[in-house]
Formats: C-alpha cells, structure tokens, sequence
C-alpha cells in the first residue's frame, strides 16, 4: 500500500473511533490542544515538522471551583541541515512550564533540553528519534491550607499548630524521556502544493520519567511512575477546494491513570500562496472538537496566517466533577511561530 494511502487510511480509523475511547486522568500536565505542545508529547518533535519554532502555551481550569489551576508552557527549537540535499539532519530544542494547583499552590516547575536526529526514508517521508534531558522542582506552600487541628471546636485557629510533621516544603529531580517519529509531508521537496492538495502525519510514541525518580514531600519512597505516550495527527485536504480535516488522537498511560484524546478540527484555507507573484502569505481557520474520555469536552479554534498561529480552547467538564463545576472547566491559549512558512516549500528534492 502506498505512503498516501496509508495516510487516509489512518485518518479514518482515527475519525471513526473517537466515540469508543474511554480512560481516566493522568498524573502528567497536559494540554488540550496537545498539536499545538510537542514537548509534552514526544522529544522526537524536535525540528520534525519546521526549521525552527517557538511556543507558548497557557493554560487555566477549575476556576468555577476554587483557587484556579494554572499551567504555562514555552519551547523553542531549531534543525541543523548543511546540505540541501542531506539524507540526515539534527535538530535542538529547549522547553519549560510552570504548573501550580490550588490555595497551596502545589507545583511544579521544570526545564528540558531536547537533540534529536532524523533521517528521509524518500522525497516526503522521515524517521527521527529524540532525547531529553531536565530538571524539575516540586513546591508547596503549607501556610495556605487549613488543618483539622487547627480547629478549637467552635472555628478555624490559625494560630493553633497543624501538627504536620515531616514535610518538606520543595524537592527537585533529573528527567529523562526520549521518543520516536514517523512525519510525512507533500509539500516537501520540490512538489509545489497549490491546489489544496496537502497530505501531512505525525505519528510517533515516546517514553517520560525513564529514572522514575523519587517523588514525595514527605521524604517516603513514592516514585514518579513513567508515562507512555502514543500520539497521531493528521491533515487531510480535499482536492480543489478549501476545505481540509485534522484529526488526532493523544494516549497517555502513567501507572494506573490513563489518559485518551481524540477529536477533529475542520480547516478552511482563507488564502493560499500565488506561485505567480511575490505573495508568499497564506492564512486558514480550523474549528472542531476533542473528547478526553470520561472527563471533558473540548472546543477549539486554529487561526493561521504565514508564519504565526494562534489556538484557543475551553474544556467543557463531563466528569463527576460537572456538579461543583456545573460543567466549566478550562480556557487554553497558545501562540506559534515558525521560521518557515508551513504552506511553502522548504527545500529542494534529497532524492
């Protein structure tokens, strides 16, 4: 079966499926719009898909409930090709995020530095595999929470002691994940696309947490357990016209919570390139959904023009949590740059 085909093949399977997918939350961030976070799904990402981009990402849920949970996020990474016919490229990248959850704020803070290689297998079609390597630091605050025995039988003491011993208030630990990826893309080489014929996938797995490190305040023996992650996306043009679908599909499993995404968005190309004058700017807007099973809802948006992108989404909750959320659940924002146009050719044909 050819490349192409495989290709639609896959989208279907993934569009069709994503009612069946069912699972639990996983310990890890996450974000919904996992398409617009490479470093969260796999250090593989890393020069992958564009010769250089950056990110940001933000992230704020459960404000309906209390304090708000926030998580932010920002990444950059180059590749490094010598030849425009090169068989093989490297590629680095640098990613951090700040996650703090709740009155005490609980968090964690890590940054990552990520290498990763990649090889053509033809015109179109490479395999790449990446490593990262990061620090990371847990810290709570103790002083904003309230403690049984700070009750003296009528109301809250904060003068009494909370009698909580043996508790730290921060720890730090190394990290380590490494993946692979499967991308292909038509536009590669010295195809022109201009008929909205684009074809593109990013398939891959990875692996976080290899040296499961200890994890606890308390000082006890809790490990941060690994995390597995499966991850696929796909755009699929109709042939000329405007329109195009983008389905993927994100699997986590950390220990015994896992984690399913599955959704769809619906792109119109607003503008394509002319291949006549001197306009290099394209621009598209996607709109669709993901479905985290068994937690939320999602709706989001895509606004693409160039070389910039920006997305936003909100979780709608579906979980037992919907009835002190009364369905609210988070608002994510993210903004993207690429060196390169993504609508454009980037190099000449390697074979």
């Amino acid at each position: 079966m050819k490349t192409k085909n495989i290709i639609r093949v896959l989208g279907v399977i993934l569009i069709s499926h994503i009612s069946c997918l069912t699972s639990s939350l996983a310990q890890d961030i996450h974000f919904s719009q996992f398409y617009m976070s490479p470093f969260t799904q796999n250090p593989a990402f890393t020069g992958a898909v564009y010769g250089m981009s950056a990110q940001v990402n933000y992230k704020e849920q459960w404000k309906s409930v209390g304090t708000p949970y926030k998580t932010i996020a920002a990444a950059y990474d180059v590749s490094f090709q010598r030849k425009k016919k090169a068989k093989a490229f490297y590629a680095a990248g640098i990613n951090f995020f700040s996650d703090k959850a709740g009155d005490s704020n609980m968090g964690t803070t890590q940054a990552n530095l990520s290498g990763a290689a990649h090889v053509y297998l033809d015109r179109y079609t490479k395999i790449g595999g990446g490593l990262q390597i990061g620090y990371a630091q847990r810290s709570v605050d103790y002083t904003a929470l309230q403690w049984g025995n700070q009750f003296d039988g009528q109301a809250y003491n904060p003068t009494l002691s909370s009698r909580e011993t043996n508790t730290s208030t921060a720890f730090a630990y190394p990290d380590v994940a490494a993946g692979v990826i499967w991308t292909y893309n038509n536009s590669a080489g010295m195809r022109r696309v201009v008929e909205n014929n684009d074809l593109k996938a990013n398939v891959g797995m990875s692996v976080f947490h290899f040296s499961q490190p200890k994890y606890s305040f308390a000082g006890n023996n809790e490990k941060l357990r690994m995390k597995f992650v499966l991850h696929a996306d796909i755009l699929l043009s109709i042939p000329f016209s405007n329109l195009g679908f983008v389905p993927g599909l994100m699997i986590y499993k950390q220990g015994a919570p896992s984690e399913i995404l599955a959704g769809s968005l619906i792109r119109y190309k607003l503008k394509q390139k002319s291949k006549y004058t001197r306009d290099k700017s394209s621009s598209a807007i996607s709109v669709g959904g993901y479905y985290r099973a068994k937690d939320a809802g999602t709706v989001a948006m895509l606004l693409e023009y160039s070389n910039y992108a920006i997305g936003m989404s909100y979780d709608i909750n579906t979980s037992g949590l919907k009835t002190a959320s009364t369905g609210r659940g988070g608002f994510e924002l993210t903004i993207r740059y690429t060196a390169a146009n993504p609508f454009m050719v980037q190099s000449r044909s390697r074979f």
